[in-house]
C-alpha cells in the first residue's frame, strides 16, 4: 500500500457548485480511463456529465498500467488519493536489461518521487478504472450502457445531438469524443474513415498469478523488490512489474506484428509466445510457464491531427486516444488522456454559463495546452520503439553506453545538487537523448513535471492577449 504523507503540496480539488441553468450539459462518449477522467474533471468544474458506453457493462481489461507522477498528481487532485494509495504498488526502481539479462542501467523512482512531488504507481487497470468510476458517480455522473454512437449532428450552433444505434437522440451543449483509438467520434468529426497507423509491433499482454514463485530462487526477487524491468533485444522487448501487493505480475511482450489485416485484438498461442523468448534471460521463460492463455494486441498510433480538435461552434471535441494514441513505450498513453481531462476541467472551471463564446474559449485553450505536448509524446514513443529494439552490434553498444553515461550524469545532479542547466554534457550527448526517457535528460523534465493548472493559466492569458474575440473576461 502506498502512502500519501509525502505529498502534502498536492491540492485536492473541491467541486464547484453552479446554478443549474448555468451548467454546461456535457455528453462524454466512452467510459474508459480517458472518458472517466474527463467526466470527473468536468463534474468538479461544476457542470453536468452523462457518459455513453457502447458495451453492456462498464469495465476494463485485465492488465497492468504504470502511472507516472504527472498522472498520479492528477488522480490525487481529483480526490482519488486515499483510495488509490490502497490499490497501488509502489515500484522502487526500473532496471534496463539486455535480452540475456545483463544489467545496463537503472532509475531510482524514490529520488524522482521526491523531486517531482508525486508518486510512481502501478495498478491493475480494473482497480484504477473501478476507483475512477466510483468517483465519477459520487460527483453526480450519469451513465448509459449499450449506447453505440452512430452520428453526432452539429448543425445547431449552440448544441450537438448524439444519435445512437437504437434510434435514441441525446442533445447536449458539448459532446466529448473519448472513445479510444478506433474512435467513431473521430470519423464523424472528420467526415469519413480515419484508421490509426500500424507500428509494426504487437503486444502479448499477460497477467500471472504468483503462487509458487516465491519458491523459485530466480523469480522470488520479483515479488520482494517491486522493480519494473525492461529487457531489450533485437526487434523485441519485454516488461514486467508487480501488482496487487505481489499477488500478480504483469508481463508485456512486444514483438513484430504478425496479426491478420484488419484485426486489432486476437487470441494468442501460449506455446508460440514462449518460443519467441526461449533464448532470452532464463527468468522470462520461467515467468511464462505460469501463463495459461494470452491475447495479442496490434499496436498503433495517431500522428498529429491537422484540423482543430473541436468544431467551429464549440459543441463537439476529441480527447485521449481518439486524437493522439501513442505506443505504450513511455507508459504515457493513459496518462496523456488523464491530463487531457484535467486540462479540460480547468478550462471549464472558468465557464459559468452556456454562451458559445465561453465554450469556444475553453476548448481553444484546451487544445493549445494539449496539442504540442501530446504530439511530442507520440513522436518520442516511436523513438523508444527503435531504441528498445536495436539489433546486437555497434548501434546497441552505443545505445548502452549512452544509458550508462546519462546514469553518471544523473548521479552528479542528485549528489551535488546541480541543476540541469548547470550540467555541461560531454560531446555527443544532448538534452533529450537519454534512452531512458523518464530521466531528466530524456524527457522527464517536461513529461513528468507537467502542471495542468499552470499550463491552463498560461495559455488562457496568452489567448486573451493574442485573440481579439477572447479578450473579454468570462
Amino acid at each position: 500500500m502506498a502512502s500519501l504523507e509525502m505529498f502534502p503540496d498536492i491540492e485536492v480539488l473541491s467541486q464547484r457548485h453552479l446554478p443549474e441553468n448555468n451548467r454546461t450539459n456535457i455528453v462524454v462518449v466512452g467510459a474508459g480511463l480517458g472518458g472517466l477522467g474527463a467526466a470527473i474533471a468536468l463534474l468538479l468544474a461544476g457542470h453536468n456529465v452523462h457518459v455513453l458506453e457502447s458495451a453492456s457493462q462498464i469495465g476494463e481489461v485485465g492488465a497492468g498500467i504504470q502511472a507516472l507522477p504527472n498522472s498520479s498528481r492528477v488522480l490525487i487532485q481529483w480526490g482519488l488519493g486515499p483510495t488509490l494509495a490502497k490499490l497501488a504498488t509502489v515500484p522502487v526502481q526500473v532496471e534496463m536489461l539486455g535480452w540475456k539479462g545483463n544489467a545496463i542501467t537503472q532509475y531510482d523512482f524514490g529520488a524522482a518521487t521526491k523531486e517531482y512531488g508525486a508518486p510512481f504507481w502501478d495498478f491493475h487497470r480494473a482497480d484504477l478504472h473501478g476507483a475512477m468510476l466510483d468517483r465519477a458517480r459520487e460527483l453526480g455522473c450519469t451513465f448509459q450502457t449499450k449506447a453505440r454512437v452512430v452520428d453526432v449532428d452539429t448543425s445547431q450552433m449552440t448544441s450537438a445531438t448524439v444519435l445512437l444505434s437504437s434510434g435514441e437522440k441525446i442533445v447536449a451543449d458539448l459532446v466529448i469524443g473519448a472513445d479510444g483509438i478506433h474512435s467513431k467520434c473521430r470519423e464523424i468529426m472528420l467526415g469519413g474513415p480515419s484508421p490509426p497507423v500500424a507500428t509494426g509491433d504487437l503486444a502479448y499482454r499477460v497477467l500471472l498469478g504468483t503462487e509458487g514463485m516465491q519458491n523459485d530462487p530466480d523469480l522470488a526477487p520479483f515479488l520482494k523488490t517491486h522493480h519494473v524491468r525492461y529487457w531489450m533485444g533485437p526487434g523485441a522487448h519485454a516488461v514486467s512489474y508487480v501488482l496487487r501487493n505481489g499477488q500478480q505480475i504483469n508481463v508485456v511482450l512486444l514483438v513484430p506484428d504478425d496479426m491478420p489485416a484488419g484485426a486489432s485484438t486476437v487470441d494468442g498461442n501460449v506455446e508460440e509466445m514462449q518460443a519467441l523468448f526461449q533464448q532470452w534471460d532464463p527468468r522470462i521463460p520461467k515467468l511464462l510457464q505460469y501463463c495459461q492463455s494470452v491475447q495479442k494486441w496490434r499496436l498503433c498510433f495517431r500522428p498529429g491531427l491537422e484540423r482543430p480538435w473541436s468544431n467551429e461552434a464549440g459543441t463537439f471535441a476529441l480527447l485521449g486516444d481518439s486524437v493522439h494514441a501513442t505506443l505504450p513505450y513511455l507508459a504515457s498513453g493513459a496518462g496523456m488522456a488523464l491530463e487531457d481531462g484535467a486540462v479540460l476541467g480547468h478550462c471549464f472551471s472558468r465557464v459559468s454559463d452556456k454562451r458559445t463564446h465561453a465554450k469556444k474559449q475553453a476548448l481553444a485553450v484546451y487544445e493549445q495546452c494539449r496539442r504540442t505536448r501530446t504530439e511530442r509524446i507520440v513522436e518520442r514513443g516511436n523513438v523508444q520503439q527503435y531504441l528498445y529494439h536495436v539489433d546486437d552490434g555497434a548501434e546497441q553498444e552505443a545505445r548502452d553506453a549512452r544509458f550508462r553515461a546519462f546514469a553518471q550524469i544523473e548521479k552528479l545532479v542528485e549528489e551535488d545538487g546541480m541543476s540541469t542547466a548547470e550540467i555541461q554534457l560531454p560531446d555527443g550527448l544532448e538534452i533529450g537523448s537519454d534512452p531512458l526517457a523518464w530521466r531528466r535528460f530524456g524527457v522527464g523534465s517536461w513529461l513528468i513535471n507537467y502542471d495542468c493548472l499552470a499550463d491552463v493559466q498560461r495559455n488562457w492569458l496568452h489567448l486573451q492577449s493574442t485573440e481579439p474575440q477572447f479578450r473579454s473576461s468570462l
